[in-house]
């Protein structure tokens, strides 16, 4: 299989590429650890992100919505504690309003599967770019969906 450049040598990276990386995804709970991954990638590689992928799952209760949606001052304090991932505050608070939010779509789309993909009209994108530099920070849909 011919890898993207920016893959490297992790097999993280490498297992994400093959596996994941520009596959559809419909999965509600799969999307939101996606969300919440691409939140604290800022800044960061997202070969350290993937690195502590295990560790986010862990901290954010298995990305159970109900549960990230009512976290308190008392969640946020450990999350802020715990080596095993980014802890920047403002982006654990993102992702508890994130989880809200998510929720709120879920009951009025029946899913957040379904809103994502009603913002494609369902169907999957493919690009072409040949160079990593080429890709584009933004698109007019990424503005239209933020």
């Amino acid at each position: 299989m011919k890898r993207c450049d920016w893959v490297g040598e992790s097999k993280e990276m490498i297992l994400y590429h093959d596996t994941e990386w520009g596959r559809p995804l419909y999965d509600d709970k799969k999307l939101f650890e996606f969300l919440v991954l691409d939140t604290f990638q800022p800044g960061l590689s997202w070969a350290i992100i993937l690195s502590k992928r295990k560790n986010f799952q862990k901290a954010f209760n298995n990305y159970n919505l109900s549960i990230i949606s009512n976290y308190g001052r008392g969640e946020v304090n450990q999350l802020l504690k715990d080596t095993g991932i980014v802890r920047n505050k403002l982006k654990i608070l993102a992702t508890i309003e994130n989880a809200k939010a998510v929720l709120a779509v879920q009951k009025e789309f029946g899913s957040y599967d379904k809103y994502l993909w009603s913002l494609q009209n369902g169907k999957h994108q493919q690009n072409a770019y040949k160079r990593v530099g080429n890709i584009p920070a933004y698109t007019d849909k990424s503005e239209e969906i933020s």
